[in-house]
């Protein structure tokens, strides 16, 4: 209680404090009970309604924040090989080479897997939903080694998030010759950009041997860090 306290964010302090005066308010009157004139009667309406909404309201936005955090997608067990490589310094997995970007970094898993679009914020808190089920049901009763060939994507990785950041329109991008021939495939998403055939498995450790490309193989197919936008 004293960890959260020390490190939680200005909203959580005010859903704390809402949620303390609330309490504060219900048991007074039920210590005392006032007769119920218009004094009380407003008391009653903040401590009943109007401050348990806002501690609701509140955690709901702080809840759903904290869910775009690798330590909620590391609270459940099964994802402990996904997590330590993605911050293993060493690693050249695209998850690993992300995860070392001011732009993903600690927020990695969410924004690599959230959808795009008017309705992807929600749509990324469903399915996450259905990753909870998943974990409660079936998952968080398996070991690693047990867990880790039944652990997989719901639907195949789509383009259009990594050309969320790479456009496939500056120069430097079309400056890569297997880039150009393949342009229309990877728009049209028929040709993976996470794939062995290309820049590797975002986490390949969760692939069979020799679907994996070597180290040596993955780090050629990575375009060296520009200062344009690609």
């Amino acid at each position: 209680m004293v960890t959260w306290l020390m490190h939680a964010s200005p909203l959580s302090w005010i859903a704390f404090a809402c949620a303390i005066v609330a309490a504060a308010i219900m048991v007074y009157y039920l210590i005392y009970r006032p007769p119920l004139d218009a004094r009380v009667k407003a008391l009653m309406m903040l401590g009943v309604g109007v401050l348990p909404i806002m501690t609701a309201m509140i955690g709901n936005v702080e809840g759903l924040a904290a869910t775009e955090h690798q330590a909620f997608c590391g609270s459940c067990h099964t994802m402990d090989m996904h997590i330590e490589d993605a911050n293993d310094p060493d690693s050249l997995s695209l998850a690993a080479i992300h995860s070392r970007t001011i732009k993903f970094g600690d927020k990695s898993c969410y924004v690599c897997h959230k959808d795009y679009g008017m309705f992807g914020y929600a749509m990324t808190k469903l399915g996450g939903m259905g990753h909870v089920y998943m974990y409660l049901s079936e998952f968080m009763w398996y070991d690693m080694e047990e867990a880790l060939p039944k652990v997989h994507i719901v639907r195949p990785f789509k383009n259009d998030n990594c050309m969320q950041c790479h456009s496939t329109t500056g120069r430097i991008w079309n400056g890569v010759a297997d880039h150009n021939g393949l342009l229309d495939d990877l728009r049209a998403g028929t040709t993976s950009c996470a794939s062995a055939g290309c820049h590797g498995y975002a986490h390949p450790f969760s692939k069979p041997d020799e679907e994996t490309p070597s180290n040596t193989e993955v780090h050629s197919a990575l375009p060296a860090p520009a200062p344009e936008g690609t």
